[in-house]
């Protein structure tokens, strides 16, 4: 009965000490692997910081040169650097290295001033009429709309698929929507046909201004939704009117596109 005592109590020890070892050996694998977790964000945190730094640096030390292969990563870094989703989703600690981007003087570079300037100058230009006049490449063109709309200078709204650029807070809302619809020859002409004065019909209109039955529809029916035209019944004619709310800044809104 002794001996049993004896061996029970040696089998008992050595469970105990087996089970705090293997508690230990359980603690310090877990802290290894946490160790080698955090050294291993620690690297990828760096380098990526280190990549986005190296490439804002090659942005704004690379001069407006209109070659491809350099107005690829110079429109490629900035768009990395601002596009809105990628910059929500960093760190706090890289912040820095992203609002070092605003530091650029944005009236420093004369391309980006032409760009300004032709803007202001022609309000509801698309980007294409942008890149022709004035000579530039997309890239080149892309990029320094890109600092502009940044910096809040200039703005843009869509028209179909393309965007038309304003100087920001020269129009409303409204007043852009209008502009970018008298940039279309067709639309302007059947506005300024109507501000004459004369209730034409859906026939006359379409014969005075040379265009298919069809394409006034499509027409109308864009200015109807814009808010400029009303059409009204006499006999089995429709006859199309001008809104009485804009029809005062029309003209002047023609003026000033025709005008640019």
């Amino acid at each position: 009965m002794y001996n049993f005592l004896i061996v029970h109590s040696f089998t008992n020890t050595v469970k105990n000490q087996s089970m705090i070892m293997f508690s230990e050996d359980a603690v310090q694998l877990r802290l290894t692997r946490a160790l080698v977790a955090f050294f291993l964000i620690l690297v990828i945190a760096i380098s990526f910081a280190a990549l986005i730094q190296r490439e804002k640096n090659a942005t704004f030390s690379v001069t407006a040169s209109r070659g491809s292969s350099q107005l690829a990563i110079f429109s490629t870094a900035y768009n990395l650097l601002t596009f809105p989703t990628f910059t929500h989703h960093l760190p706090t600690f890289l912040t820095p290295f992203i609002l070092n981007v605003n530091v650029a003087p944005v009236f420093s570079n004369s391309t980006r001033v032409e760009i300004y300037d032709f803007i202001k100058d022609n309000p509801g230009v698309q980007f294409r009429g942008i890149c022709n006049q004035l000579g530039l490449s997309i890239g080149l063109a892309e990029f320094h709309l890109g600092v502009l709309k940044k910096a809040g200078l200039i703005s843009f709204i869509r028209d179909g698929r393309y965007k038309r650029f304003f100087e920001s807070k020269r129009f409303s809302r409204k007043e852009m929507e209008i502009i970018s619809l008298l940039r279309h020859d067709t639309t302007r002409s059947i506005l300024k046909t109507m501000l004459e004065g004369k209730n034409l019909s859906h026939g006359e209109l379409a014969s005075q201004l040379s265009i298919t039955s069809q394409g006034l529809t499509w027409q109308i029916n864009r200015l109807k939704k814009a808010g400029l035209v009303q059409e009204s019944k006499d006999g089995m004619k429709v006859i199309y009117l001008l809104e009485d709310t804009h029809a005062p800044m029309l003209a002047e809104i023609i003026n000033l596109v025709e005008q640019a």
